[in-house]
């Protein structure tokens, strides 16, 4: 059996009285992507925080690479790649002058760095903009341009924390399609994100966190079919929560309301579907149940806010 490239136990962090990673175990395999999914303050980026050394546990151990967290730090850290949620490419430095910049901090001789850029730039669809600083940039740009920095020192794992936020679909689209060609040539990925498609895109195996805790870990299709029913019919329009004591709520295993949204959840939709037909004036979409279901189901369907 092939030993994980990482590898997390009984990781725990406490703020004060609060509670933020609590017990938290897990392995990214080589060639791996590891998803890791939960609401706003679930300790997502504080995880990715104390994998980077930038955070001390205060219970737990963290391995990786052939060293330990954070004891041989600089060590692991020079066989990682990291892109956070912020921009932090140097305004004053063009795209390739960033590249370069960014390379020398882990040691790497100017000509050895050079000698990547071009491979590097091209792999990002940046080779025309070589000379550009960050500000001519678009998002999804900078966001790329983010990625190629990360790989300058040649990682064999990343760490990406929601790495496609703010951009918009045709750039999120480019970023996955960059990511998967990183994941064919055998790259590590720990990637926290709040899209659910892009988790089931790229994710071979999924966390999803709440309130600090693993509370469910597997690949995603089958936690969906684990956790969830296979059919999801969705009934919207005026008079759709009357459904919820109606004889229809009977038809479904689960029922739940969202705003002016009614979700059957159920193993076969079709006999729902007919008697939904006496209902003309209300919508319906019948779909297979998704990632974000299994979310809601897991995690609930109120808002929590940032902080």
């Amino acid at each position: 059996m092939i030993p994980p490239l990482f590898s997390a136990r009984h990781l725990s962090k406490r703020y004060g009285a609060t509670t933020v990673v609590d017990d938290l175990s897990f392995d990214i395999a080589p060639g791996e992507c590891l998803g890791v999914i939960g609401p706003n303050g679930a300790g997502k980026t504080t995880t990715i925080r104390m994998c980077l050394g930038l955070s001390v546990p205060d219970g737990g151990t963290i391995e990786a690479l052939g060293g330990q967290m954070p004891r041989d730090a600089l060590a692991i850290k020079a066989q990682l790649g990291v892109v956070s949620q912020m921009d932090t490419l140097d305004p004053d430095f063009n795209c390739a002058e960033n590249l370069l910049v960014y390379g020398r901090y882990f040691g790497m001789k100017d000509a050895q760095i050079l000698a990547r850029i071009p491979a590097l730039l091209e792999f990002a669809s940046l080779t025309h903009k070589a000379k550009a600083k960050p500000g001519e940039l678009s998002g999804g740009m900078k966001r790329r341009l983010s990625l190629a920095r990360a790989l300058v020192n040649d990682p064999r794992l990343l760490l990406l924390d929601e790495p496609t936020t703010g951009l918009d679909p045709q750039a999120r689209h480019l970023m996955w399609e960059r990511l998967q060609l990183l994941l064919q040539q055998g790259k590590s990925i720990l990637l926290t994100t709040h899209f659910m498609d892009e988790a089931e895109r790229l994710c071979s195996r999924l966390l999803v966190l709440d309130h600090g805790r693993k509370i469910a870990e597997g690949q995603p299709r089958a936690l969906i079919a684990e956790h969830l029913e296979p059919d999801v019919v969705e009934v919207f329009g005026a008079g759709a929560a009357e459904l919820l004591t109606s004889p229809l709520r009977a038809m479904a295993g689960r029922v739940e309301q969202s705003g002016e949204t009614v979700f059957f959840y159920t193993q076969d939709a079709k006999p729902l579907l007919q008697a939904l037909s006496g209902y003309p004036q209300l919508r319906t979409l019948h779909r297979p149940a998704n990632l974000e279901d299994l979310f809601l189901k897991l995690t609930g369907r109120q808002i929590r806010e940032e902080g």
